[in-house]
């Protein structure tokens, strides 16, 4: 299974203007040059992603591209919506949860697997921002709710606190 040219020039398109992002409108010419990407497929690309307001385009001489949110902002589902369409590497498995049927559906042993197929490339599509795609660029960092655990009673009703191993108590 592979992913179109057109979802992989749109992400690396999209790299470029996350790397380069609060410096500007950066325009296709030099992206196309620095990229090698050929310029009339990459305007074309450009002009799916500002209507879908992945980018904003502004015209002139100081003119270009750039982002119309932080890179941590936009989830790499959201890029390859708009250029790829829905995700499904068999019609037993789009990406809405339903099912196509096609004529093997009711003895078809091998739906489970593409339809995990999906799931895996869908999960890491959705949980992959722009930020994360910045080479040398600090991982975000995630915030992580902790729920506090209760103080549970141990042996000889000595008290077990979070930091504290279960076995040690006593």
């Amino acid at each position: 299974m592979q992913f179109s040219k057109r979802s992989e020039y749109g992400v690396r398109l999209m790299t470029e203007l996350a790397l380069r992002h609060e410096q500007g409108p950066i325009s296709l010419t030099e992206i196309a040059r620095d990229e090698d990407l050929p310029l009339p497929y990459l305007e074309q690309i450009a002009s799916q992603l500002r209507r879908a307001g992945l980018v904003t385009s502004r015209h002139g001489v100081h003119g270009g591209y750039e982002l119309s949110r932080l890179p941590a902002e936009i989830v790499m589902s959201d890029v390859l919506d708009v250029l790829e369409g829905t995700i499904a590497p068999m019609l037993c498995a789009p990406l809405d949860g339903g099912t196509m049927l096609c004529a093997r559906e009711s003895i078809c042993g091998s739906k489970v697997l593409w339809r995990r197929v999906r799931d895996g490339i869908v999960q890491a599509l959705r949980t992959t921002t722009l930020a994360d795609l910045i080479p040398g660029a600090p991982a975000p960092r995630r915030i992580v709710q902790t729920v506090p655990l209760p103080v549970l009673a141990g042996r000889q009703g000595k008290a077990i606190t979070p930091t504290e191993p279960a076995g040690v108590a006593g």
